[in-house]
């Protein structure tokens, strides 16, 4: 198994948790959502790890996104790309929150590291 391969592995299933978490908290939300997944653990996994898959997926970038506009906005800058409308949310945001999400930044970005370190010493030479 090389590291891409490994990688890939690592970031889907990050995904599919990002997304069986999300449709989680639907059903906790919204009884209808309730019904409607409770009836879809009779599918396949398969089916159901991709379908949280790509719920994961787009989790992921609005998360992105509301980090990248809370880092913008920390740096007076304008956000790179504003497709969510997590702005007005964030101009009130605590200043332990933004501490978190500060932290939380710094680890992804040392995983992140550590995964190229692992991909380019698993890398053919």
């Amino acid at each position: 198994m090389n590291a891409d391969n490994l990688v890939q592995l690592l970031q889907n299933g990050f995904r599919v948790t990002l997304g069986a978490t999300a449709s989680l908290v639907e059903v906790i939300q919204d009884s209808e959502k309730r019904h409607e997944n409770l009836s879809k653990l009779n599918q396949e996994w398969s089916v159901l790890s991709s379908e949280w898959a790509q719920k994961g997926e787009v989790t992921e970038q609005e998360a992105r996104n509301f980090v990248d506009t809370l880092l913008a906005q920390r740096n007076n800058q304008p956000p790179a790309s504003s497709t969510t409308s997590t702005t007005a949310t964030t101009t009130s945001a605590a200043p332990e929150i933004q501490l978190e999400l500060q932290e939380l930044t710094a680890q992804i970005a040392a995983m992140r590291a550590e995964l190229e370190t692992l991909r380019n010493q698993n890398a053919p030479s």
